[in-house]
């Protein structure tokens, strides 16, 4: 089993003829396995920090710009501009619980979690799903209430002009935590990045119904446009709760095993014949990986196992994550013989002739395709 906390340049460089990075212990220019430990946990804490910088960024300008949009409907009393308002709260309602969540997320693995702590990240995206599904639905009450008995609005233009300055630092806000999610690997900053993001699109919402008022005199397009909005929010809202729950439930992620099946199409060092029963746990930016190899049977376990660590070692430095894979091992029973270029095998029955390609659906198929694998189990009936 090979841990990766994060990507070794230096294992990139170092790597052996057949294409597999050899390991600390193997290659004697290394500097050691404790000095690459620490550069890992040193990178890991700058991550960390970095991560942690842009939640404060986002409660502090959430924060502000809340002030801003209730000065906004203070004066105006548009049933539109508190529509935005509302979403602010839950902006920064969920940026205050991301840094706490991130801070329980970073922790290492221990005795009670031996899985890590990452999952939190799932448990803050689905209730920041949650809390903006409930503010849409004061938005949807409000709006109604407003539609049955109409009420002056006042102001408009300085309205427009508070909700445009709020949308557009909003939509940079959200694009500077998407990317910073990704980069991190942190969900529950992407969540709220995308979830900034479409406060920029009920900004936009906003100005144009206000616009509208203005232009027509017709006050009736205030509430509509906030009946919307707040239909708008709710759709966000699940979207984010139901994401949340795939993350918290191990769904399987397409995107993920894609990754997985490129690193893979590269090729398999020798001996590594064929690779099936893959699995993906995501838990936070941590990853655990499970997959089974089928490798020559006469490798003894000394050697099975360095084979493999060799194999695990290449995996986990091309893949883009932190994690662990762990593999577990197969006897190819000599029925790969055309497709296995092992040059020194003893128990050959046919010539090597091309290496097997891999398929996604062979490596996520939890046995070994037919042609190959143990034949299959016969019902007890049938043999009557």
């Amino acid at each position: 089993m090979v841990v990766k906390e994060k990507s070794n340049p230096s294992t990139k460089r170092n790597e052996s003829k057949t294409g597999i990075a050899s390991s600390p212990a193997q290659d004697p220019g290394h500097l050691g396995g404790a000095s690459t430990q620490r550069s890992d946990q040193r990178s890991e804490l700058g991550d960390a920090k970095k991560v942690r910088l842009a939640s404060y960024l986002s409660l502090t300008v959430s924060a502000v710009l809340l002030l801003g949009k209730f000065w906004a409907f203070n004066v105006t009393r548009s049933q539109a501009v508190f529509s935005d308002a509302m979403e602010s709260i839950v902006n920064v309602v969920a940026a205050g619980l991301a840094i706490v969540v991130l801070m329980i997320a970073r922790k290492p693995a221990d005795k009670e979690h031996p899985y890590g702590h990452g999952k939190a990240e799932y448990f803050s995206a689905a209730f920041e799903g949650g809390l903006i599904a409930f503010a849409s639905l004061l938005i949807c009450v409000e709006a109604v209430q407003a539609l049955l008995k109409s009420q002056p609005m006042y102001h408009l233009s300085f309205g427009v002009w508070v909700v445009a300055v709020a949308g557009i630092i909003n939509a940079i806000l959200g694009l500077f935590l998407i990317r910073m999610g990704k980069t991190y690997h942190s969900a529950a900053l992407e969540s709220s990045g995308h979830h900034v993001l479409s406060d920029f699109w009920t900004s936009f919402g906003v100005v144009v119904g206000l616009g509208a008022v203005s232009l027509t005199g017709w006050s009736w397009i205030d509430p509509v446009i906030a009946l919307v909005l707040g239909l708008l929010l709710s759709r966000t809202g699940l979207r984010l709760v139901r994401r949340s729950i795939g993350g918290l439930m191990d769904e399987e992620d397409r995107s993920l095993l894609n990754t997985v099946f490129k690193i893979l199409g590269h090729g398999q060092p020798e001996g590594i014949i064929q690779v099936h029963h893959l699995r993906v746990m995501r838990s936070g930016h941590y990853h655990h990986i499970d997959a089974h190899a089928v490798v020559p049977e006469f490798w003894n376990v000394a050697e099975a196992h360095e084979r493999t660590q060799d194999f695990e070692t290449y995996f986990m430095s091309q893949y883009p994550y932190s994690g662990e894979l762990h593999l577990h091992i197969d006897p190819c029973r000599r029925s790969y013989c055309q497709y296995c270029d092992l040059s020194d095998c003893p128990i050959r029955v046919e010539a090597f002739v091309q290496h097997r390609q891999l398929t996604l659906e062979e490596i996520i198929n939890p046995e070994e395709p037919e042609q190959f694998g143990l034949p299959p189990v016969r019902d007890v009936s049938e043999l009557d």
